[in-house]
């Protein structure tokens, strides 16, 4: 298993290249969430491959993710092991991002999806919401983030450090507010939130204890610590991605 730390510092320089986060202030997910799963680094680095970013199985052949997370037209690795190593078994496909991808804050059309080669049938879909069903949500709503970023933020002498271990987690916040594009989930710990941070990017938030992914997760606080940002898959804009790869509800 591999166990990583990286400085605040470093992270700050990644963050345009992965603006999102991983699971805080949660636990290990176990065979709960088995349609999460994670991308998997082509690189082989001296402690093996690791995971950079989650995503959800949403038809036997679709993964869903974040645009941020590849290339248009890349080959890439998915594994849905709950606690991957290198070795573990992955699924090959190619990553299609949303061609109207940007960095504009009002609708970033930052979701893609990975097409697999081959339909995986030993695990279930998660469902997607139905259209603009997630306007009206109460502030009491609860959410359920799950990914494979980080676990933990500590503080030391040089400063904020992220601790990655590959493992599937889940963590439960707390709606903020809703957007034309986005769901603002609390995940502070003081309130007994949970949340994402950097490796959760394109991981699924969950309706409350339900199957259907709400949003994916796309950016957050620096620290891992106050707001959790998703974008929302009700929506006109992701709904119009979606319906070229899966059925819509």
């Amino acid at each position: 298993m591999r166990r990583i730390v990286l400085a605040a510092t470093l992270l700050t320089a990644l963050m345009t290249a992965l603006p999102a986060a991983a699971i805080t202030n949660g636990r290990a997910d176990g065979n709960r969430h088995p349609n999460v799963g994670g991308l998997v680094s082509p690189t082989q680095y001296s402690d093996g491959t690791w995971l950079y970013c989650s995503g959800t199985l949403i038809s036997p052949t679709v993964f869903l993710t974040a645009a941020h997370c590849g290339e248009d037209g890349e080959r890439v690795a998915v594994t849905f092991d709950p606690s991957y190593q290198d070795g573990d078994t992955v699924y090959g496909g190619t990553f299609q991002a949303d061609p109207a991808y940007s960095q504009r804050q009002n609708d970033p059309h930052d979701i893609a999806v990975v097409v697999l080669a081959d339909p995986i049938t030993s695990i279930a879909p998660a469902s997607l919401p139905a259209a603009g069903s997630l306007s009206d949500l109460s502030r009491r709503q609860r959410i359920t983030s799950v990914g494979y970023g980080a676990y933990e933020v500590t503080r030391g002498p040089g400063g904020h450090q992220f601790l990655y271990d590959d493992v599937r987690m889940v963590a439960t916040g707390t709606l903020n507010a809703t957007t034309k594009s986005w769901l603002r989930v609390s995940m502070n710990p003081s309130t007994g939130n949970g949340g994402t941070c950097y490796g959760d990017s394109g991981g699924p938030n969950f309706l409350g204890d339900t199957d259907i992914v709400a949003a994916t997760t796309i950016t957050g606080d620096a620290i891992c610590r106050a707001t959790n940002v998703d974008y929302r898959l009700d929506t006109a804009s992701a709904r119009k991605f979606l319906a070229q790869y899966v059925t819509l509800p």
